[in-house]
């Protein structure tokens, strides 16, 4: 015979279960979303197959259906992150199956236009840029406008089909230059356009590491084929003929035969950029070769002048 208190204590168990069992099915049949699925499908369920299916209308119930209540992706408390539960009848019960939430939709969508972007040594402000985010403010001057307008008009005829050529954006350090190559990038990529974005000095010395790797090729094609390319600050990296005649120069001449549009920032002019690309770190003048990437530039790009206030100051 049982011990008399481990009877009493098994029914006291179960008084409990049946309480929370109670107070759970209340919670349920009393939430909003869960009735409104009940009279849509009520010629399909009957009593049985609810009462059969209170573990998982529960589950339902107490997660959130929208994004409202939820000040992050992150910090979503429903049983799977960034997902909503949606009610649907399975054979003789009621299940909950999970969707994305329109913030994990809206961060899929973000991450692939994002990967559209293609970035080597570029700062993470630049990969965000956008033109709703461009610094116009008591400082901004005509040739920024003008830089700004023609950057937009770009993207749009591009989307369109029409390819223009680049943009050759030159001047003083800080005034937004690469920021406009980033939000350039990111306009084209809501189409779905692929770019990229290189920051020519730090590029150049990679390359050159790429030899032990066997991969100098794969980087050299990658950026003769890519629809759109931005070399971020032609004219810093020291001059040798390597950089000028075995790397520029066959990726703009590709570039410039295949009609495929190319973007530059510098600090030089067209003038001072052939001058530099005249004068190895030798000190050899080479004024043929000079004109002759020249001439890719001039072809591949339209001059912009940008000046206005250092924001780096």
């Amino acid at each position: 015979m049982k011990n008399i208190q481990d009877s009493l204590n098994q029914l006291g168990n179960r008084e409990g279960f049946q309480k929370r069992w109670d107070e759970m099915r209340n919670l349920v049949l009393s939430n909003p979303d869960v009735r409104a699925f009940i009279r849509e499908h009520e010629d399909e369920l009957t009593n049985d197959m609810v009462e059969k299916s209170m573990n998982k209308l529960y589950e339902y119930a107490t997660q959130t259906k929208t994004c409202d209540e939820c000040p992050s992706l992150e910090s979503c408390r429903n049983l799977i992150g960034g997902h909503v539960p949606r009610l649907f009848i399975q054979g003789k019960r009621i299940d909950v199956s999970y969707e994305p939430c329109r913030k994990k939709l809206l961060h899929e969508e973000k991450d692939r236009l994002r990967k559209l972007i293609h970035a080597s040594h570029v700062p993470k402000e630049i990969v965000n840029a956008t033109f709703s985010n461009l610094y116009i403010d008591e400082y901004v001057t005509e040739a920024r406008i003008e830089a700004i307008e023609k950057a937009k008009n770009f993207v749009d005829n591009y989307k369109k089909g029409i390819h223009n050529k680049g943009l050759y954006l030159y001047g003083e350090f800080g005034v937004g230059k690469t920021y406009l190559l980033g939000a350039i990038a990111n306009g084209l990529s809501e189409d779905g356009i692929s770019s990229h974005i290189v920051y020519w000095p730090e590029f150049l010395r990679e390359l050159k590491g790429s030899f032990a790797e066997n991969t100098f090729n794969q980087k050299i094609d990658a950026l003769k084929e890519v629809p759109i390319l931005m070399i971020d600050d032609i004219g810093a990296e020291t001059m040798s003929a390597w950089a000028r005649d075995d790397v520029l120069g066959p990726v703009l001449q590709y570039r410039m035969h295949e009609n495929l549009p190319t973007f530059f920032t510098s600090n030089f002019n067209w003038k001072e950029l052939e001058h530099h690309f005249t004068y190895t770190q030798r000190g050899e003048e080479e004024r043929v070769k000079g004109k002759r990437i020249m001439e890719r530039v001039r072809n591949l790009t339209t001059p912009v002048e940008m000046d206005g206030k250092n924001r780096r100051e």
